[in-house]
């Protein structure tokens, strides 16, 4: 039978439940079992793909075109396995669909309520991922406990205990262990009231992990054990990692992974870390120092781009290299400011977006790398600009645009990014966005093809407007290259120069599927030549620099 484990949290946000839960994800694909994860998220939008990225980050596309929490995105890379839209539940989409049922006669006349019919959709969506393929599911429930909107997660994960058996069920409940500094102590208060307020709901955590800025002593953990009702070993210190992929090592060595599948009936299993522990001793050898810049609208709040940044630096890993994310704010880039803001990287990402907020600064950087010969990766909206910039400073468009950008009191005469005909007519905008994979055919000898190894891929997409096919021949005729294209031939999926060490854009997003340990191909190739760029440049960087000896605890 499929056993779940159900993480919480309490006493503030942020505080890592994300990657609490991927890590022991990780851990325990580690000992062979098969892991899937969700995200209950208790915010009332349907899902997050209306929502501002400074409200939330980044939006998550999986393969079946969900737009899900970016917690899935760490959920990915930690168990590397692929999710679907069924991985990520709100209050919002639950709620759409007790509605819709009563709307049709479901209930049949009867009084709906929170209990037992919002809660019975809560475990019914658990419930779906458990399948004779999955050995453990692992469910994360948003925000905090003591929040008014998460009380229906709770009593529904406290009845599911009831429903599956004791056995089958382990709660892990992660709180902040602060360090007052005028006292110089680290303080257990918060903890114990978030366990209390976690048990007045009916709940008591099986595990608590304890983030804190530095390791906790034995005597601290026994005074939370004694306090809150736990074993000793059910207490796991979590302090600050170097680097994230560090963090289930951090976890094993405090014995989760161990305690979690005692409690589970795993504990027969012996996990296997040296594919893992490998992966972090190459983030902690990278010494060559190179500098990439994102060039982005929301660049303020850094996970609005947190694929992409993960993605470099999974490729960072790859080539030992210590990698430096300048965080650019488009608008700073335009005009005269461009050569003196960019001028210093080895690199440049032009991320996705939408709106023409900035758009006119990215313009300007696509330009920059083009005629500087500075490695330069397009993403969705990033494809696009390069595809403006070249339209109009190589080709001569005058005003090239896309559709998108136009408004009342300006109209481009140069469509070269605009919606297809068939999305003309759609009423509901989010009917005309391409969402989820889709499959590229990429053209033989072209540099994505010797990137990708073949000519066949799939990648992830989210966006509306594509490149105009009425223009094709007007690019066909330059160095501008078409390299990747929809099978059928309508739709451009990859550009990229013939005579330029790296411009290449994409319509997709293949930050999406990249993991730790094995980098997306494009953000490989993209890297590489940024390094490359770096060597030629400024050899002087690299004097003195070697691959660091000892390797460094990053626990």
């Amino acid at each position: 039978m499929t056993k779940h484990i159900f993480v919480t949290g309490g006493v503030v946000s942020s505080l890592g439940k994300g990657l609490t839960a991927s890590s022991l994800g990780r851990l325990l694909k580690a000992r062979g079992l098969r892991v899937t994860m969700q995200k209950l998220d208790p915010y009332l939008n349907v899902d997050p793909g209306t929502m501002n990225p400074f409200e939330h980050g980044e939006v998550y596309v999986t393969d079946d075109g969900g737009e899900t929490d970016l917690d899935l995105g760490h959920y990915e890379r930690f168990i590397d396995e692929p999710l679907t839209r069924s991985s990520n539940a709100t209050t919002g989409s639950i709620y759409s669909s007790v509605i819709a049922a009563e709307r049709r006669g479901d209930y049949l006349g009867k009084t709906v309520q929170v209990i037992p019919h919002i809660t019975d959709e809560i475990k019914r969506r658990i419930s779906s991922l458990a399948s004779d393929d999955v050995d453990v599911v692992i469910t994360e429930v948003g925000g905090t406990v003591g929040d008014i909107e998460i009380l229906p997660f709770l009593e529904a994960i406290r009845q599911f205990r009831l429903d599956v058996g004791r056995d089958n069920v382990c709660y892990v409940h992660v709180t902040l262990v602060p360090y007052i500094g005028p006292a110089e102590e680290l303080k257990t208060k918060p903890t114990q009231h978030s366990v209390t307020e976690l048990r007045s709901r009916g709940i008591q955590p099986d595990v608590i992990v304890c983030r804190s800025d530095r390791r906790i002593s034995d005597a601290l953990r026994s005074k939370i054990s004694n306090l809150c009702d736990v074993p000793l070993d059910g207490i796991i210190n979590a302090p600050d990692a170097n680097s994230l992929y560090g963090i289930p090592l951090t976890m094993h060595e405090g014995g989760l992974d161990n305690y979690v599948c005692n409690i589970l009936g795993f504990n027969h299993l012996s996990p296997d870390l040296t594919t893992w522990q490998e992966l972090v001793d190459r983030v902690e050898r990278a010494w060559k120092p190179v500098t990439i810049g994102i060039v982005g609208k929301y660049v303020t709040l850094p996970d609005a781009y947190l694929s992409v940044a993960e993605s470099l630096r999974h490729a960072a890993f790859a080539h030992e290299v210590d990698l430096k994310i300048d965080w650019i704010m488009s608008d700073h880039v335009e005009g005269l400011l461009v050569g003196e803001r960019l001028g210093h990287l080895d690199g440049i990402v032009l991320p996705g977006g939408f709106g023409v907020r900035g758009v006119e600064g990215k313009v300007e950087a696509a330009r920059f790398a083009r005629e500087q010969g500075i490695p330069c990766l397009g993403l969705c909206l990033g494809m696009q600009i390069m595809t403006i910039e070249y339209a109009r400073n190589v080709l001569g468009l005058a005003g090239a645009n896309s559709s998108e950008f136009d408004n009342a009191d300006s109209t481009t005469p140069h469509p070269v990014i605009d919606l297809m005909d068939s999305q003309r007519d759609v009423t509901d905008m989010g009917g005309t966005m391409r969402l989820g994979a889709y499959v590229a055919v990429l053209e033989e000898g072209s540099q994505v093809a010797d990137i990708y190894g073949e000519t066949v891929i799939s990648e992830r997409h989210r966006h509306r407007y594509e490149f105009n096919p009425k223009y094709r021949s007007r690019f066909d005729e330059s160095t501008f290259t078409c390299s990747g294209n929809s099978p059928d031939g309508k739709l451009v999926e990859f550009i990229e120069l013939d005579d330029h060490p790296f411009w290449v854009g994409t319509q997709a997003h293949p930050e999406l599927k990249s993991r730790p340990d094995r980098p997306a191909p494009l953000f490989d190739a993209f890297v590489g030549a940024s390094l490359a760029l770096a060597e030629k440049n400024d050899p002087a960087r690299f004097d003195g620099l070697a691959p660091a000896g000892d390797v460094i605890d990053a626990r």
